[in-house]
This record gives structure tokens, sequence and C-alpha cells, in this order.
């Protein structure tokens, strides 16, 4: 109920009750005057002065139902301010975590190496094993080097789009295209990026020898110009899960190239796409 609504209510129940006492006064008049014959006889009859009593005690308990109706009409007044305060904070909260949520894709698929990576390593832990065996005299003689420290390589970034840059794109540029499936190709393009990076760092003796021609190709790349010391991928690298070479993953690389996220330069037969820092 509105607070107007129920003041109005107040009013009207106020108003009967004071008709009421008016005529409790003119009853309580007669009380007054019972010792008198002839106007108890002549102005109230003998069975209402028996009521007046009960009526006195319905009075009473009517006004007490008025205070405490009056004193929580009052606490629901000073509770307004309190309510409204709490609601904005409630609603300034829910921008906050929308805007969050726009910037989080809506699945993280774990960055892995490539399978054959993975085989790889399988294969010269074994090799290793092998070497260690044979050579195990001659580095009995020769004092243990300190090891080398390695070099920490930043990883790929993931710089995602927030729905203000998807939304200021036309709307042909944009499509279909919604924000968890950009930020999902993103992630994508790091898992990507990240593969190579490994490729680059690799020593010869821990690839297989097909890979190792494949980690010498992104070894010439990675040192061209436009490419060194960036982050960077091959367009045939892509291949999923969210990121793929049909009409929506080139839509999202047009969206990426314009928004300033990826570049793209072509070095002999391969498409190279590069991670950028967006201005």
């Amino acid at each position: 109920m509105d607070v107007k609504e129920a003041g109005t209510s107040l009013d009207s129940i106020i108003s009967s009750f004071n008709t009421r006492i008016t005529e409790l006064q003119e009853l309580v008049i007669g009380r007054n005057n019972e010792n008198r014959p002839f106007f108890r006889l002549a102005v109230y009859p003998a069975s209402s002065i028996t009521d007046l009593t009960a009526v006195d005690a319905s009075l009473k308990a009517m006004e007490l139902q008025v205070q405490a109706i009056k004193d929580r009409l009052r606490d629901e007044i000073e509770a307004i301010p309190k309510a409204k305060k709490l609601i904005d904070a409630s609603l300034r909260q829910q921008k906050k975590l929308q805007s969050m949520y726009s910037y989080v894709p809506s699945n993280f698929p774990d960055r892995v190496a490539p399978s054959n990576l993975e085989s790889s390593k399988s294969l010269m832990s074994e090799t290793s094993k092998q070497c260690t065996n044979f050579g195990s005299e001659k580095h009995e003689e020769e004092p243990a080097a300190p090891p080398k420290e390695k070099k920490g390589r930043a990883p790929p970034p993931l710089w995602f789009i927030t729905i203000d840059e998807l939304d200021s794109l036309s709307s042909y540029m944009r499509g279909r295209l919604t924000l968890e499936k950009v930020n999902a190709a993103i992630n994508d393009m790091a898992t990507y990026a990240e593969a190579n990076a490994q490729l680059i760092a690799a020593p010869k003796k821990k690839l297989a020898e097909n890979v190792w021609e494949r980690a010498l190709e992104i070894r010439d790349i990675a040192m061209t110009g436009g490419v060194k010391g960036k982050h960077f991928f091959l367009e045939t690298d892509i291949k999923g899960p969210a990121l793929k070479l049909d009409n929506t993953g080139r839509a999202i690389l047009t969206v990426l190239r314009h928004l300033g996220r990826i570049s793209e330069i072509r070095i002999g037969h391969h498409r190279v796409i590069i991670l950028s820092k967006p201005q």
C-alpha cells in the first residue's frame, strides 16, 4: 500500500472514531445525570445506560489499535530512505557485475601444445635415459656445470573485446556475432600462439624430425622484421574449437582486425596473424 493511500485510510478511520466519540460523550452526559429520574426516563432508556461500560471498553481498544497503526506507519515511512539507498547500491553492483561478465568468454579451453609435441616429449625422455647411461662414466670425471637460467617468455596476451566495442561496429560487419563467440576465438588464438612459442623455444633434441622441420619454418617466420618479438600464429593453425576457417571464423578475424586486436602479413606462402595490443 502507498503511503498516501495509507494516510487517507487512517484519516477516514479517525473521522469515524471522532463521530463515535461524540456519541459516547452524549451518553456520558446521560450517565452523569442518571440520578435525576426525570432526565433518565425522558432522554435515555434504562437499557442504554447498562451498555456504557462495554462501549467504553470497546472505545479504549479501538484507540489502542489506531495508535498501533500510527506507530507502524511511522516505522514504514522512516524505512523508505534506507530502502531507496539499498536499491541504488544493488543497481550499481548489478552494473559492475554485468560489465565484468562482458569481458569473460563463455568457455576457457585448456592451452595445450600440439599432439606431436607430446609424442616427441615421450620419445626424447627415452632417448635421454639412454644417453645418460651411455655417458655416465664421463660425467663422473667432469665437474657439473651450473644450470643456466632460463629466460621466461610471457604468455600470449588475452585482449578480450568489450560489449561497447562490439556495439560500435556496423551491423553488416557485426552480423550475428556475439561477445562470447569473439572472446572465445581470442582465447583460441592465444593457444595457437603459445604452441608456436613452445616450438621456437624447444631444442632440437626434444623434437621429432617432422616437428623439427616445422619448428625451423616457424623460427624463420619469427625472425622476420614485422614479426620478431611478437606472438603470432599461422592461418593453417586455425582448427577450433571456437575459431574455425568458415564464414563465422572469417567474420571474427575481420572484426578483430578492425578493432586492432590482430594484424596480418604474408611471408612466403603463409598468412601470418600477429596478436596486437589495442590502441
